[in-house]
């Protein structure tokens, strides 16, 4: 092929690839809210000796999924580590696991951290929040990506609500290379 009739080919491939790029399907993140009340499935706590009443709790509490979204109705386990200081504060990290009824799971994994703050009945109250991000996915749910923020009220001495709130996407294997 002579150098004149390169440009105009190339040109032609050019085009073919972005008219392709244009044509193969457009993948957006989608806006979810996630809400659960979760129970202590099981604890174990490390109480610090020294006088200042500063505890680790490791936790696994388990509660239904509801909101909208692909992990709306799933089963949520949290294995969580909450650092706590009294009157201080907690720092809390780690994962909800959300199974799904056919078995598909999708991980999430989160920190926190808790201010505690006068209650508008003069008792101390907690201010939780923070953020989460997609760790891994299987099954259907394979591919999830996406990220967000944190939100949690105690609902009892045990029980907390979580509110997870930001956005998913699904990337499927093709779409990734």
């Amino acid at each position: 092929m002579s150098e004149k009739n390169r440009l105009p080919v190339f040109r032609m491939l050019v085009a073919a690839a972005a008219l392709l790029g244009t044509v193969s399907p457009l993948i957006e993140a989608a806006p979810v809210k996630v809400e659960a009340v979760i129970s202590p499935k099981t604890e174990s706590k490390l109480e610090f000796a020294d006088g200042s009443k500063r505890y680790l709790l490791a936790t696994q509490r388990e509660g239904k999924a509801t909101g909208n979204g692909p992990l709306a109705g799933a089963t949520m386990l949290e294995w969580g580590t909450h650092d706590v200081t009294p009157g201080i504060g907690t720092l809390g990290n780690g994962y909800l696991v959300f199974t799904t009824n056919e078995g598909d799971v999708a991980y999430l994994k989160y920190q926190f951290r808790a201010l505690p703050v006068p209650g508008s009945d003069g008792k101390p109250q907690n201010l939780v929040n923070g953020f989460w991000e997609v760790a891994g996915s299987t099954g259907k749910l394979k591919g999830l990506r996406g990220a967000g923020t944190v939100h949690i009220n105690a609902v009892s001495p045990k029980e907390r609500q979580w509110i997870l709130e930001g956005d998913l996407v699904q990337v499927i294997e093709e779409q990734r290379k």
